[in-house]
């Protein structure tokens, strides 16, 4: 088949990687504009972008595809199928009816549930023990086409939001190629969602990351799995301008007995971590990383710092 590929991160990547090694051709790619990212502020080009430009393959980054002059880009590369994966950019209408067969989506979640930007942050946050892929027939709603094919694979008690998605990425690149197959031998039957059992996925904003210590432990936890790798979980650190901002990159939950202490305040500091009241059981911060400062194990940390019981954690 002569496919447009339209995605953007890592989890694209991937899955552009594994069309690339199949007899399907890919004769152009969508992605997102070059954004300024780092401290430099230079622009940074997406992973797709590279993958395409070092497999030859045309790269086309627009604004928006609203306008009739991108249908008509569109259409005169006469693609049977667009491929679209974490693209981030809305397809109107005349670009979802501009392919021979239209636009299918890998999304990263079992549809209905988690339609949106975030879906694998929002399921380890929502405490989800299963998500899984979804191929998708595009149309003009959020994530509401009808179902082509699932896979589905457990969440680990310690699966990060970056780990959960190279297991999705990898799944999905397996459940596309093999929807594809179905697609050419006119073997798939689409399914409609049920929209009463949808969930939505909002995108993740930088200020979510702020650990609420009134939370119990378990839901503390998921908040710093589902922000890793970025915004990554934080709280405020003893006020002061140098340690404004205490970065946490691991930690786990203890399900111990309320201690009468405040939530946020420090129960003890030793090898294994910090342990952190939190509304309900204990936070136990294994990694973490002050302003200025590498990453570090919370033994790492200790050996430069004391931090007493009785710190108090978190705004105020």
């Amino acid at each position: 088949m002569r496919l447009v590929f339209a995605g953007t991160p890592s989890f694209a990547a991937r899955i552009l990687d594994a069309l690339l090694s199949t007899d399907h051709q890919v004769v152009c790619v969508y992605t997102q504009p070059d954004r300024p990212a780092g401290r430099g502020r230079k622009l940074h080009e997406s992973e797709v972008k590279r993958l395409a430009r070092d497999s030859g393959i045309p790269v086309h980054q627009p604004e928006s595809l609203k306008s009739d002059a991108e249908r008509a880009r569109l259409a005169d590369v006469g693609a049977e199928l667009m491929v679209v994966a974490a693209y981030g950019l809305l397809l109107p209408q005349t670009i979802l009816d501009t392919p021979a067969s239209g636009c299918i989506n890998v999304h990263a979640s079992l549809l209905p549930r988690w339609r949106g930007a975030a879906p694998i942050q929002r399921a380890i946050i929502a405490g989800d023990r299963e998500t899984g892929v979804s191929i998708m027939q595009m149309d003009a709603g959020l994530d509401t086409g009808d179902i082509l094919k699932v896979a589905s694979c457990a969440i680990g008690d310690e699966d990060t939001a970056g780990a959960l998605e190279q297991k999705l990425a990898g799944l999905g690149a397996v459940t596309l190629i093999e929807t594809l197959a179905d697609l050419e031998k006119d073997g798939l039957r689409p399914v409609p969602q049920n929209d009463a059992d949808a969930t939505y996925a909002p995108r993740i904003k930088k200020h979510e990351a702020r650990l609420d210590w009134n939370l119990d432990a378990h839901a503390l936890a998921r908040r710093v799995r589902a922000f890793n790798p970025w915004p990554i979980a934080f709280t405020q650190f003893r006020g002061g301008a140098a340690d404004a901002r205490l970065r946490i990159w691991a930690a786990a939950a203890i399900d111990e007995k309320s201690t009468g202490a405040k939530p946020g305040t420090v129960l003890g500091a030793g090898p294994e971590g910090i342990r952190v009241a939190a509304g309900a059981g204990a936070l136990m911060l294994e990694r973490i990383q002050v302003p200025g400062s590498r990453a570090m194990s919370s033994a790492e940390f200790l050996n430069a710092r004391e931090i007493r019981p009785g710190t108090r954690f978190g705004a105020g």
